[in-house]
């Protein structure tokens, strides 16, 4: 990995691309502005008048990660890779599973893929750029494949213990996983092509907006600090990794990271930014602090809370430089937990961020689980009015398990994304309560698996962006659910479910919803589902103010199928009450469930069907 070869090549794709933008007539991400309007910078005025850079121009953002062209190479490689199940050739014994064979990878794949988000209404790219290491050929950070050479099972052998491989059949297993995987990186990087500069380079041909991502302190290799791959060198030293982050019964290492307090840590991670901002073709920077919410220790100081926004003008000025030398606004947000006391006690000022016109854009976010009840008024209310604010749409729906009865298939989790419905139920409540746009996050997590009839959706990711296309269509809601399994405490919002009712109570939840027309045909269904053994007996349901009813129908399937998932597993009933689409309003909406039988029964989840 010489720099001398990247750097030129970097220089060659500049050249192109910034050819390629004199000749077209403002793309996404660009502005009508006279060169050198740039977005107001820190200490100003930022309810002056002064027009949000992002807001207009970038409503569907698509938000991609170090490895969301390599997944899936048969996807977008067809005529190079194909599924096979094949003999291991360390064991001797057939795969259990067909994987990719074929290659090598090749940077049509990621062409393709910009294309395929083109086409699905995408306006903005958001590629993220790296983990704890970079992920592609950094001139600056340790990148993830430095000192590897082709076939050299033990570089790969200390991540193993991360992914919860213990016995040493299961880190061989491992390494026959991730070794094939990372090769596709080796093949990039064989020919000399930086998959990071190529995804700039597709976007501009595709006319959509180029962002990039910075994770501020990923954990993905936490549980083996120093024997990781994925893992920096400064994250090996415990002098520079927070020590006080941890309270319970918590897995540890994952609240080991970077300590931000540290002048060297803040020196280290503003260098990659440096980099991606002024070596690469981008038109966004969005600093991603839910991967992983790590900062400073907790109760950060009031000196601590300035350094941390003082260490923030630095990146603004970095970006508005960069603005004034493309002649168009260089947008900066962050990707956050929307529990903003709770940042302000890392040393995360954002209130203050977005009031000094510091950041543009807040994209507040489930960490897994998509969230139902984002509080956008309230945020709103916060970070005023100048401050793009993005409903994200996470890919795991809630920790409801259920189930493929044809395959006999049980997945403890949904992935929205095979979901039209629930992708429009998620939106149309986001937009509801007053988001300006709409960004997805591992969205592409659906295909991973390659299990039977479970893909993403793309093509229904057009126009959801806009609330007034949302109305009138079939949607699915529903709520999210406390637990370990992917809740991050406390960023998450605390979750509304499960909770048991007693004999005589009730209990109320809101959840985000959009109002629907009148003349749609359409009627609303609310399924309450509880556990199998309960003996419910009289279950009263009240929606937005209406007397309780209790006739309902008891049904094994989910309003809407999930791909292949359809139906509930044996652990949990459903219970259906109809009521008119017309009682729906825009924002909060309220749905009040009332035991009124003697056995105290667990509602485990509510979902909303628009049908």
């Amino acid at each position: 990995m010489s720099g001398k070869k990247y750097l030129k090549s970097r220089r060659q794709f500049l050249r192109k691309t910034l050819a390629g933008v004199a000749g077209t007539a403002l793309l996404p991400g660009s502005s009508s502005a006279a060169p050198g309007v740039v977005t107001p910078g820190p200490g100003s005025d930022a309810a002056a008048g002064v027009p949000n850079p992002v807001v207009g121009m970038h409503r569907n953002l698509f938000n991609g990660d170090t490895c969301v062209y390599f997944y899936n190479p048969e996807l977008w490689l067809p005529e190079d890779v194909t599924l096979k199940t094949v003999t291991n050739t360390r064991t001797g014994k057939l795969n259990a599973k067909p994987k990719p064979e074929g290659g090598p990878f090749s940077a049509k794949a990621i062409h393709r893929y910009v294309a395929m988000l083109a086409g699905s209404g995408i306006d903005t790219f958001v590629i993220n750029a790296n983990a704890s290491r970079a992920w592609y050929p950094s001139r600056t950070m340790p990148s993830i494949l430095d000192g590897y050479k082709r076939g050299d099972r033990d570089f790969f052998r200390g991540h193993a213990v991360c992914v919860g491989a213990k016995k040493p059949a299961e880190e061989e297993a491992f390494i026959d996983s991730i070794m094939p995987f990372m090769n596709q990186y080796q093949d990039l990087l064989d020919v000399g092509v930086d998959w990071l500069a190529e995804t700039t380079v597709a976007c501009r041909e595709q006319k959509i907006a180029p962002w990039v991502s910075i994770r501020m302190n990923d954990m993905h290799g936490s549980t083996n600090a120093a024997g990781s791959f994925y893992n920096v060198p400064l994250l090996k030293q415990p002098e520079m990794r927070l020590k006080n982050y941890s309270y319970g019964l918590y897995n540890l290492p994952t609240r080991q990271g970077l300590n931000y307090e540290k002048q060297e840590v803040r020196d280290f991670m503003f260098a990659q930014i440096r980099e991606v901002v002024e070596e690469y073709d981008f038109d966004g920077l969005e600093l991603d602090w839910w991967r992983n919410p790590l900062c400073c220790e907790p109760n950060a100081s009031a000196q601590t809370l300035a350094m941390m926004t003082d260490w923030f003008r630095q990146i603004r000025a970095l970006t508005e430089r960069q603005a004034k030398k493309n002649g168009r606004p260089y947008p900066l947000g962050l990707h956050i937990p929307g529990r903003l006391g709770i940042l302000k006690s890392i040393g995360l000022d954002v209130v203050t961020l977005c009031q000094e016109g510091i950041i543009d854009f807040i994209s507040p976010s489930g960490f897994w689980c998509t969230t139902w009840d984002m509080p956008h008024d309230a945020l709103r209310a916060q970070v005023g009015n100048r401050v793009a604010i993005y409903g994200v749409i996470e890919d795991g729906v809630n920790n409801l398990p259920t189930m493929d009865p044809v395959r006999d298939q049980t997945l403890p989790m949904r992935y929205l994304s095979a979901s039209p419905e629930l992708m429009r139920g998620n939106a149309a409540g986001k937009l509801a309560m007053g988001a300006d746009g709409i960004e997805w996050f591992n969205f592409y997590s659906t295909d991973a698996p390659r299990l039977p009839d479970l893909r993403a959706d793309y093509s229904s990711m057009r126009d959801i962006d806009k609330l007034d296309s949302l109305r009138g269509q079939p949607k699915h809601y529903s709520f999210g659910i406390g637990g370990r399994n992917s809740n991050m405490i406390p960023y998450d919002l605390p979750a509304q479910l499960p909770v048991t009712l007693e004999f005589n109570a009730h209990h109320a939840f809101t959840v985000a919803m959009c109002a629907e027309p009148d003349s749609s045909g359409l009627a609303l269904t609310i399924q309450i589902i509880t556990s199998a053994a309960d003996d419910v007996t009289i279950l009263a349901v009240s929606f937005n103010g209406t007397w309780p009813l209790t006739k309902r129908d008891c049904v094994e399937k989910l309003l809407f199928p999930c791909g292949p998932l359809t139906h509930f597993t044996k652990e949990h009933v459903g219970y259906n009450y109809h009521f008119p689409v017309a009682l729906i309003r825009d924002g909060w909406n309220e749905i009040v469930v009332e035991n009124a039988g003697k056995q105290p029964i667990t509602v485990s989840c509510i979902e909303l069907g628009i049908a």
